[in-house]
């Protein structure tokens, strides 16, 4: 499912348009990224948990050439799903 089929089932679920499925769709996401660069962790209950995890520095090896190659610390997003769609999956 991509980001339009995703604004086409909000829309038919919410049985609004398309536009303001979208627009409602782009808050959320804003909101998320905005809180997340905070590092505050975003919690949607029965469906997961997003928060920021730092990586540590490490080396790495170029495939081609076999040379080590340092790899700077950076941060990523982890998620992790509630229990609710763990159960779902399954």
């Amino acid at each position: 499912m991509n980001k339009s089929d995703l604004v086409k089932s909000i829309a038919g679920a919410a049985q609004i348009s398309r536009v303001a499925a979208e627009k409602g769709l782009n808050g959320l996401l804003s909101s998320m990224a905005e809180a997340m660069e905070e590092g505050e962790r975003v919690t949607l209950v029965g469906f997961g948990s997003f928060s920021i995890v730092k990586r540590a520095k490490r080396l790495g090896r170029n495939p081609k050439t076999g040379e080590v190659i340092p790899i700077p610390p950076r941060k990523v997003v982890k998620f992790r799903p509630g229990k609710d769609l763990t159960e779902k999956i399954q």
